[in-house]
């Protein structure tokens, strides 16, 4: 398999976990974001990824080879080609809450403060630093504000954010947490997510897909 990456980019970091999690091997492909305008960009990026947007996964076990885009897509893949160990669990009811938790990240608050969103505000819209940074903190911790309250009162909630094993939740919530740290978002009212944010990171599979430890990280 090679995933075509970038080492800061949190739907990349979800990748990373899936395929540690599974135990499975792939070789890591760098796009760089910023350096020369924007690698996702280039003829070569968009003739493998039209949308520009990172990750890519390509699994070359199948024939011919398979290319994925979109995390969460990626992700399920991940879950039904390869079902060991499961990320989502077995009832429905159950499955549709991680799923709700994943997408209340992936899609409510990780687009909004997505790097070309981030530009946007700077670049087009002339924005300050500060001002960018305070768009980022406002929608991060209002949309972790609310999953707080939703993990804290449920019941299934465990070690992770369903029961004792890490679902395709955890692997959305680290990245965003790590995110929410970068940008010195306050997380003093969110002591459920960061323990179970705590528990993730003491676990191989997350530590070794923590951006730093990436063969592109600078």
């Amino acid at each position: 398999m090679k995933l075509h990456e970038y080492f800061r980019s949190s739907a990349s970091f979800r990748v990373r976990i899936a395929l540690n999690l599974k135990g499975l091997q792939y070789e890591s492909v760098g796009v760089n974001l910023v350096r020369d305008g924007g690698q996702q960009l280039t003829p070569a990026y968009r003739a493998l990824n039209p949308d520009g947007l990172v990750p890519a996964l390509v699994d070359d076990s199948q024939a011919p080879p398979l290319l994925l885009t979109q995390s969460l897509a990626i992700i399920e893949y991940l879950d039904e080609a390869y079902p060991t160990p499961p990320l989502l669990p077995t009832g429905a009811a159950d499955r549709a809450w991680v799923r709700g938790i994943a997408l209340a990240i992936a899609c409510d608050i990780h687009p909004v403060n997505n790097l070309r969103v981030l530009r946007y505000l700077v670049r087009d819209l002339h924005h300050t630093e500060d001002e960018k940074n305070a768009w980022y903190r406002h929608w991060c911790e209002q949309g972790l504000a609310a999953l707080e309250v939703s993990l804290a009162r449920d019941p299934r909630v465990g070690q992770f954010c369903f029961g004792d094993t890490p679902t395709l939740a955890d692997c959305c919530l680290v990245p965003q947490l790590w995110n929410a740290q970068r940008f010195n978002c306050d997380m003093s009212a969110m002591p459920t997510l960061l323990r179970i944010n705590q528990a993730c990171v003491e676990r191989d599979a997350f530590r070794l897909a923590m951006p730093a430890l990436q063969p592109d990280a600078e």
